[in-house]
């Protein structure tokens, strides 16, 4: 996959094309990429289209969990006989789409099962409902960055998602990465069009005009 360094050398390289004097930090090269691959990631999220690429998610392997109180979990609703876990720690941040954060798969650590989420609102509604005994699905809904998992015994689960943060430091882990070498999350078939709509934006905050850049814009890809 591109690296962030890629992405924003790239970019650079168009406005040394246009104007040597242009002065644009790699931070804020960054900060617009992200936001338009944000925008791009919710689009095609919506369009169902980001599930088939493997190489967008990773797994966390062993989220501890511990237990929580019903009040906490949202679950105040639910009168007798729930028990609620939560993730230890709060999750690193997820990449948001139409619906929400963009996990892929939730389960326990051996894979033999995978969750449902819903909302907090929507358990307790179920959990009221005449015929809930005879439900068999797991679920776990998200909450102000932590899973939360009514009536599950396991002491910790696995967490598949599209992660905006790096899970360096995440359950200890201590061999971080240069911030520049992290891959950026992003299709590739993306790329382009997100090199494009921040380019156009830099143009403008560098007050650089646009006809002097429309001959240079095959320099991104």
């Amino acid at each position: 996959m591109t690296t962030i360094q890629e992405a924003t050398s790239r970019i650079r390289n168009v406005f040394k094309a246009v104007n040597e004097d242009a002065f644009l930090t790699d931070r804020l090269i960054y900060n617009i990429l992200l936001k338009y691959s944000k925008a791009l990631i919710r689009r095609q999220d919506n369009e169902r289209k980001l599930m088939v690429y493997d190489s967008l998610f990773e797994t966390l392997p062993f989220v501890e969990l511990i237990e929580v109180d019903k009040i906490e979990a949202n679950c105040a609703g639910i009168k007798t006989g729930c028990t609620i876990r939560r993730t230890k720690e709060k999750l690193p941040k997820v990449f948001s789409g139409s619906n929400g954060p963009i996990f892929r798969n939730i389960g326990p650590i051996d894979f033999s099962d995978t969750f449902q989420q819903v909302s907090s609102t929507v358990y307790v509604a179920m959990v009221r409902s005449t015929n809930f005994k005879y439900n068999k699905t797991n679920y776990f809904w998200f909450n102000n960055g932590y899973l939360y998992f009514p009536d599950i015994e396991w002491e910790a689960v696995m967490v598949e998602a599209m992660w905006e943060d790096s899970l360096d430091g995440y359950c200890g882990k201590e061999d971080c990465s240069i911030m520049q070498e992290k891959a950026f999350n992003l299709p590739d078939y993306l790329f382009a069009e997100m090199e494009q709509m921040s380019t156009q934006e830099l143009m403008t905050l560098a007050k650089i005009p646009m006809d002097q850049s429309d001959d240079k814009q095959n320099i991104i890809r």
